[in-house]
């Protein structure tokens, strides 16, 4: 079983493609810098819940989504 950071950054990085933005413009949206979200993405980032929220919104999406499987 992988890791909580692995299954939410994978969750991430599914949303984003499905909405065909890059890093960058997840980052950008997000107002956070495109090398955290490859961290994030990666699992290598430990997400706290403030960044979380943000990349939620940038998504478009309920927190929740992200916990789904």
């Amino acid at each position: 079983m992988s890791n909580i950071r692995t299954r939410v950054g994978l969750k991430i990085k599914q949303l984003r493609e499905k909405k065909g933005w890059s890093q960058e413009q997840l980052g950008f949206e997000a107002d956070l810098h495109r090398a955290y979200i490859g961290h994030v993405e990666r699992g290598e980032k430990n997400l706290g819940i403030v960044n979380l929220e943000k990349i939620c919104n940038a998504l478009g999406i309920d927190m929740a989504e992200i916990f789904r499987k």
